[in-house]
């Protein structure tokens, strides 16, 4: 039997999830229930329903097509009752409007692969290749397995985006199919990790110092947010994370965006941690202090 994951997006020409030009498959499910997340709609490990209401035209195709009734038409306002949804994706297929969507897909690594693959001569030319992203991609380990080690066999640059918190037997299991780990550190303070995020920090920094150790190549992503986790002690955290750890080549600083809060709106969820963009300036700024504390490689991403 095939092995199918489930998929929520597959980004062409990603040129911030690793080097080159790379197509990056983003997995549903992730353990992690970060405050500012940007990816809301890849915490749950099932299909959701994302339903914008701006896109609503009114026609009542969704409600002619839910076996359940969950959609309704009231005084021109649709109305639609989460609570009673199994998810089928029946009113996404009907909308022609596109104002509600189905957000996760049962695919196989063959047909996922083959997407991957149409874009080969990018890959060559730019030195890119294929990234897995989420969620937590080992929170779909068979299907993550099994994507990897078919790309290694057709010669793509392989990359893996993880939070970290997964046993580290799989991480372990994966290192002879990823060329490059992705490897986000929110923070290095572990109360304030477990403030944020809601796990603890303990399995992370161990799976990190298992992957350094075992000779893996590592890019320490780090989500900054103004007045969250930019403090200068925090920014002293990372830099004094990867100064000890031979693996760690370079520290990408992400700085803080408000996407993930209209997003949460869509599938449902509370709105999150919302606050401004923050100017050019002070993603430079943290750039600058993180690079003045190590010698590894800084860029902002």
């Amino acid at each position: 039997m095939p092995t199918v994951g489930l998929v929520f997006d597959i980004l062409k020409f990603a040129i911030h999830d690793g080097p080159g030009i790379r197509t990056t498959v983003f997995l549903k499910g992730c353990p992690l229930n970060c405050l500012w997340c940007h990816n809301p709609e890849s915490k749950d490990g099932r299909v959701e329903i994302s339903y914008l209401p701006a896109k609503c035209v009114g026609c009542g195709a969704c409600v002619a097509a839910c076996p359940r009734g969950c959609h309704r038409l009231a005084d021109g306002m649709h109305i639609y009752d989460r609570t009673a949804c199994e998810r089928c994706g029946a009113c996404a297929v009907g909308c022609y409007a596109r104002a509600i969507e189905q957000v996760g897909r049962l695919r196989e690594v063959g047909e996922v692969l083959a997407e991957v693959l149409r874009d080969r001569p990018f890959y060559e030319t730019s030195g890119g290749g294929m990234t897995i992203s989420g969620g937590e991609p080992l929170a779909q380990f068979g299907f993550t397995r099994e994507l990897l080690a078919r790309a290694k066999a057709e010669g793509l640059h392989t990359a893996l985006d993880t939070s970290g918190f997964a046993p580290q037997a799989r991480y372990a299991e994966l290192l002879p199919l990823v060329d490059l780990f992705l490897y986000d550190i929110k923070t290095t303070d572990p109360a304030r990790h477990l403030e944020l995020t809601c796990q603890p920090l303990d399995l992370i920094h161990a799976n990190l110092r298992f992957l350094s150790d075992s000779g893996a190549r590592l890019f320490l992503r780090c989500p900054l947010v103004p007045g969250v986790n930019d403090s200068d002690a925090e920014l002293a955290g990372i830099a004094a994370l990867a100064n000890d750890l031979a693996g760690v080549e370079e520290i990408d600083v992400e700085p803080y965006h408000p996407l993930g809060v209209s997003k949460a709106g869509r599938m449902g969820y509370a709105e999150g941690y919302s606050a401004p963009i923050p100017p050019t300036a002070y993603a430079q700024d943290l750039t600058t202090k993180i690079a003045a504390l190590t010698t590894k490689v800084v860029r902002r991403s």
